[in-house]
C-alpha cells in the first residue's frame, strides 16, 4: 500500500486552487537508501515519453532537495491538485526491471519484509547499475535528411571517406572506429558534425567483450522408459501453457540433466527461453559445458564473476540473445523477457537460501516466479527436502520418479564402518579407518579415483591446553579457532580473526598445547602421507577462492590427473566422475547432532549425495561411511538409498511440534556489544510478538528469547526468538506489528529471517 507522501510536497494546495486540479503523469519511486516507503513525483513534459517503471531517475529529497538515485516502480494519470516535487532527469536508457520482475520484487519485499528498494538492489547487479566494462564514448550516424544536403556541398577526400563508411552502417558507430576507418583524427568528423552532415550523441560502448569458449558438440541421448514418463509430465506442462510444478525424484545417476536437456529442447521449439538453477558454483563450469554442449550460445550468472562479466550477459540475456541461462541461486532474476521453463537442480540445497537482506530462498522465488508468469517449474533431487516431498502428497507439485540408474547400473554398495570401534582399537591412528584405508588400496591400484568428504575445513578444529584447560576462542565470537597450516595461524571461521599459532599455553605458558579436531588440511596431509605415489587435491572454500579455480580442480580431477580428492560439501553432490571406484565419508557425524531440526535431514542428504558420486562408470563403485552413530535412522537410511523410509520417520516429528512442511518459522535474531541492553531489547521484542498475536487471535508458539546457539559474533553477542505456527502471512503480521515505530537501543540490530534454514 502506497504511503502518503509527506515532507516531499513542496506546498498544501490553497482551498482555492482545487479547482485548477489538471492531469499529470505521476511517477512512484522506491528509494534504494534512506525512506522505505513509496514516493509519488510528477513527470515533468520533457520526460513524457522517456520515462519507463524498471528505470532510475534522479528525484530532489528531503527539505534540501539533494537529488537521489530511486527507481520508478510505477506510472499513472492523476487529476491530483497536489504540487508534487518534479523528477529531475532519468539515469538509464533502458527499463533494468521488467513489470513482471518489478511485481517480483515487490513479493519478495512483502514476503521477506525487507524494504523494496533493497530487493531490487539485490536483484539488478552492481555490475549493470554501474555499466562495468564500459565507457563513455561517441557515437556518429549519417542521418536521412543529410543526403539531401550532401548535393549541395563539397567534400574534402578525407570527409568523403567518413560519409562513405557511415553510408554502408545503418546503426550509430563509435567515432574512434570511424576515424580509424577513415584514416584521420576525430577532427574532420567534428566538421561535418557543424555542417549538419553527420550527428554525434554520447553513448556507452563495451570496452570488455567477452568471449564464449566454444563446447564441443554432444550428441542426442536416448532416453529410458522413466526419462521418457518424466519428459512427457514436463511436456504436457508446456503445452498447458499453465503454472504448475514438477518434483523429479531421481536416485544419483538416474539422468535427470538429460530430461532437462530435452525438456528445454522443446521450450526453445516455442521461441522461448530458460532458467536452470544449480546450488554451487561447483557445478556451475559442468552444468554449462553439458548446456553448451547441446545449444551452443548460454548465459552464465554466478557470484564469481567480475562485474563486467555479470552485465555483459545480463544484457545479452535481456535481449533475448541467449535461451539457456545457467547459475547458481542469483540467477533465478535473470531478466528473460521469454521465459517458458525453470530448473532447480538439487532443489534441497540449503545454498539456494541467501544469508543476508533480503534472505531469500531460490527455490521459493522460483516458484512464484513460475507462477506468476504461468510457466512450469521443474525441482530435481535425488535427497528432496521435505517440504517439497510433502507438497507432492497433498498434490500441490506432481511426483515423477527415476528409480534406477541409466543402463541399469547399480546403486553403489554403502557400508559403514563403527568409528566406536575404531577408537577402542589402540592400532587405531588418524583420520582413515584400516578398512578405509584398504578399500582406496584397492580402488587406486585398480586404476580408480577416489574421493573423500569432509565437511570441515582447517587443519585442526580444536586448540586446548591440557594442562590448564584453556580452550583458544575467537575474542569476537562464541567459537574456537582452528589451525590453518598454511601461514600457521589460527583462524575463526565467521569473522576471519587470524593469530599465530601458539607454541604455549596463553595461559599457563604450558608447552604441550594440543592440536585436535579433524579438518580438510590435516586430513590432505594424512592422505599425501599414506599414498604418496598419487596426486591429491583439496576443494574447499580455502582453495577455491581464485576465479577459475573450480574449473581447473575438477577438470584435473576429470583428466585423471588427480587420483584423490578431498573435500567439504562442495564435491558432495551434482559431479559426474565415471572413474571414481571409492567414495570416503571421514566423518558422517559432523552436522548430525547440531541444534538444528534440519539436522537429520542434511546428514541424511549429504551421506546419500556424496555416496552417488560413484559407481557412474562401468567399473562400479562402493562407499564407506565412517560414523559413531550407525544406528542413527538418517545413517542406515542412506546406507540403503532409501529416502521414503527416512521421510516416512521424519515427517511425523515434523507434525508433531508444527515444524516445516507442517508450519511457518520466523526467527528474529537481536545482536549487540553489551549483552545486558542486547538481552533486553530481545525481551521487549518477544513481550511486543505476543501481544500481536494475542490481538490478532493467532495461534502460534513464541520461543525465547535465548542466547543463539552462536551466542556471540563479530563482537555482538546475539539472542533468538523464534515464531512459529500455520499461517506464515499471520506471523509476518504479527512481526510488522510488533516492531512497528520500535527503535533498537544505540549499536543494538535486529533482523527477521523468514523461512529460516541456518538456526545457528
Amino acid at each position: 500500500m502506497k504511503a502518503e507522501q509527506q515532507s516531499l510536497f513542496e506546498m498544501n494546495p490553497a482551498p482555492w486552487d482545487q479547482d485548477d486540479a489538471r492531469e499529470q503523469l505521476v511517477a512512484t519511486l522506491i528509494f534504494s537508501r534512506g525512506p522505505q516507503q513509496p514516493f509519488d513525483y510528477r513527470v515533468p513534459d520533457r520526460l513524457r515519453g522517456e520515462i519507463a517503471p524498471g528505470q532510475r531517475v534522479r528525484a530532489p529529497l528531503g527539505k534540501s532537495d539533494r537529488l537521489v538515485t530511486a527507481y520508478c516502480v510505477r506510472l499513472a494519470s492523476s487529476m491530483s491538485g497536489a504540487a508534487l516535487k518534479e523528477v529531475d532527469s532519468i539515469v538509464d536508457r533502458q527499463s533494468l526491471l521488467s513489470p513482471a520482475m518489478l511485481r517480483l520484487t515487490e513479493w519478495m519485499a512483502e514476503h521477506y519484509m525487507c524494504p523494496w528498494g533493497q530487493v531490487i538492489e539485490a536483484v539488478v547487479p552492481g555490475g549493470v547499475r554501474a555499466q562495468a566494462g564500459t565507457r563513455q564514448t561517441q557515437f556518429v550516424s549519417l542521418p536521412n535528411r543529410a543526403h539531401a544536403r550532401l548535393g549541395h556541398m563539397k567534400l574534402t577526400p578525407t570527409q568523403q571517406r567518413i560519409v562513405d563508411y557511415l553510408a554502408g552502417r545503418p546503426a550509430p558507430t563509435p567515432i574512434v572506429q570511424v576515424a580509424r576507418a577513415a584514416g584521420c583524427t576525430v577532427g574532420p568528423i567534428q566538421t561535418l558534425q557543424k555542417k549538419g552532415i553527420v550527428e554525434l550523441e554520447t553513448r556507452r560502448f563495451d570496452s570488455s567483450p567477452i568471449e564464449d569458449s566454444p563446447a564441443a558438440t554432444e550428441a542426442h541421448l536416448e532416453l529410458n522408459s522413466e526419462q521418457r514418463l518424466a519428459l512427457d509430465a514436463i511436456a504436457a506442462a508446456l503445452d498447458s501453457r499453465a503454472h504448475s510444478t514438477i518434483l523429479m525424484h531421481g536416485v544419483t545417476g538416474s539422468g535427470k540433466t538429460e530430461v532437462y536437456i530435452q525438456a528445454i529442447q522443446q521450450v526453445l521449439r516455442f521461441g522461448r527461453q530458460a532458467i536452470v538453477l544449480v546450488p554451487e558454483i561447483s557445478l556451475t563450469p559442468q552444468t554449462e559445458a553439458r548446456f553448451r554442449s547441446r545449444f551452443g550460445n548460454v548465459a552464465v550468472l554466478h557470484s564469481h564473476q567480475t562485474d563486467a562479466q555479470r552485465r555483459r550477459h545480463w544484457e545479452q540475456i535481456a535481449a533475448a540473445g541467449v535461451s539457456v541461462v545457467v547459475g547458481a541461486r542469483s540467477a533465478v532474476f535473470a531478466p528473460t523477457p521469454n521465459l517458458g521453463l525453470i530448473v532447480l537442480d538439487e532443489e534441497h540445497e540449503n545454498t539456494f537460501k541467501q544469508d543476508s537482506a533480503p534472505r531469500y530462498n531460490a527455490r521459493d522465488v522460483a516458484l512464484e516466479r513460475a507462477r506468476a508468469e504461468g510457466i512450469p517449474l521443474v525441482l530435481g533431487s535425488a535427497t528432496p527436502s521435505l517440504e517439497s516431498w510433502q507438497r507432492t502428497v497433498t498434490g500441490e507439485y506432481r511426483l515423477v520418479s527415476l528409480p534406477r540408474r541409466v543402463f541399469d547400473r547399480p546403486l553403489p554398495q554403502v557400508i559403514t564402518v563403527d568409528l566406536r570401534v575404531e577408537f577402542r582399537d589402540r592400532r587405531s591412528r588418524g583420520a582413515i579407518s584400516r578398512q578405509l584405508q584398504l578399500g582406496m588400496d584397492a580402488a587406486l591400484k585398480a586404476g580408480g579415483q577416489v574421493i573423500l568428504l569432509l565437511n570441515r575445513r582447517g587443519y585442526s578444529t580444536h586448540i586446548q591446553c591440557p594442562s590448564c584447560g584453556l580452550v583458544m576462542r575467537c575474542p569476537h565470537c562464541a567459537i574456537g579457532l582452528t589451525h590453518h597450516v598454511h601461514g600457521d595461524q589460527a583462524i575463526c571461521h565467521y569473522c576471519d580473526y587470524q593469530v599465530p599459532a601458539p607454541t604455549e599455553c596463553p595461559e599457563c605458558q604450558f608447552a604441550g598445547i594440543h592440536y585436535r579436531g579433524l579438518g580438510t588440511q590435516r586430513l590432505e596431509a594424512e592422505v599425501r602421507a599414506r599414498f604418496s605415489g598419487y596426486r591429491c587435491l583439496r576443494m574447499d572454500t580455502d582453495t577455491m577462492k581464485q576465479p577459475g579455480s573450480h574449473e581447473r580442480a575438477l577438470s584435473a580431477f576429470r583428466d585423471g590427473e588427480v587420483r584423490i580428492l578431498v573435500g567439504t560439501q562442495m564435491i558432495a553432490k551434482g559431479l559426474d566422475f565415471p572413474n571414481v571406484t571409492l567414495v570416503g565419508v571421514v566423518n558422517a557425524d559432523t552436522a548430525l547432532h547440531l541444534p538444528d531440526f534440519r539436522a537429520a535431514e542434511r546428514t541424511f542428504q549429504l551421506v546419500t549425495q556424496v555416496a552417488g558420486r560413484t559407481g557412474r562408470g562401468e567399473k562400479g563403485g562402493r562407499v564407506l561411511v565412517q560414523t559413531f552413530s550407525p544406528d542413527h535412522p538418517a545413517i542406515m537410511a542412506a546406507v540403503r538409498h532409501d529416502f521414503e523410509t527416512f521421510a516416512a520417520g521424519e515427517l511425523p516429528v515434523r507434525k508433531k511440534y508444527e515444524y516445516p512442511p507442517f508450519g511457518s518459522m520466523i526467527r528474529l535474531v537481536v545482536r549487540g556489544p553489551a549483552e545486558p541492553v542486547a538481552a533486553e531489547f530481545a525481551d521487549q521484542v518477544a513481550t511486543r510478538l505476543r501481544a500481536a498475536l494475542e490481538k490478532a487471535a493467532v495461534q502460534a508458539r513464541v520461543l525465547g528469547p535465548a542466547p543463539a546457539p552462536i551466542a556471540k559474533l563479530r563482537g555482538n553477542f546475539r539472542f533468538q526468538i523464534q515464531l512459529q505456527g500455520v499461517d506464515s502471512e499471520a506471523l509476518r503480521h504479527a512481526v510488522r506489528e510488533a516492531t512497528d515505530a520500535l527503535k533498537p537501543p544505540e549499536l543494538v540490530q535486529w533482523i527477521a529471517d523468514v523461512d529460516p534454514v541456518d538456526m545457528l
